[in-house]
C-alpha cells in the first residue's frame, strides 16, 4: 500500500517544519507543503494528496475560503480537510464545524501526537 500523502498549508515556515518534522518522525506519511492559500490549492489540485492540514488564519486568502475553492474543484472536493487554529473559541469552531470540515486541531499542538490526532480523525493507522 502507498504511504499516505498529506499537504500542509500554513503561512508560517515554523508550523509547517514543526508539523513535517513531527509526522516524518511518527508516520512514512509522504509530507508537502505550500506556504499560501493559493500555493495550496494549485499543489492539492495538481498532486491529490490523501487530507490537507489548512490553516485558519493567512493574509490574503483565510483558510474558510481556501476550503470552499476546494470544495469548488473537482479534484479536490473529496480530500478531507483538516483546519489547525489558534482560536479556542466555541463560536469559531462551530464555524469551522458548519463548513463541514473533516476535524479542527487547536493550535498549539504536541508534534508527538499530531499523526495520532490526524490518524484518528480520518480512520487511519499509524
Amino acid at each position: 500500500m502507498a504511504a499516505k500523502r498529506i499537504l500542509i498549508i500554513d503561512d508560517s515556515d515554523l508550523i509547517r517544519m514543526v508539523v513535517k518534522a513531527g509526522l516524518e518522525q511518527t508516520t512514512a506519511w509522504e509530507i508537502l507543503m505550500a506556504a499560501s492559500a493559493r500555493e495550496g490549492l494549485v499543489t492539492a489540485a495538481a498532486e491529490r494528496p490523501d487530507a490537507i492540514l489548512l490553516d485558519v488564519e493567512m493574509p490574503d486568502m483565510d483558510g474558510p475560503a481556501a476550503y470552499r475553492a476546494l470544495q469548488t474543484g473537482s479534484a479536490t472536493r473529496s480530500i478531507p480537510v483538516i483546519m489547525l487554529t489558534a482560536t479556542g473559541r466555541t463560536a469559531e469552531r462551530q464555524r469551522l464545524a458548519d463548513l463541514g470540515v473533516t476535524a479542527i486541531v487547536d493550535k498549539p499542538f504536541d508534534p508527538a501526537q499530531l499523526a495520532g490526532q490526524i490518524a484518528a480523525c480520518l480512520g487511519w493507522g499509524v
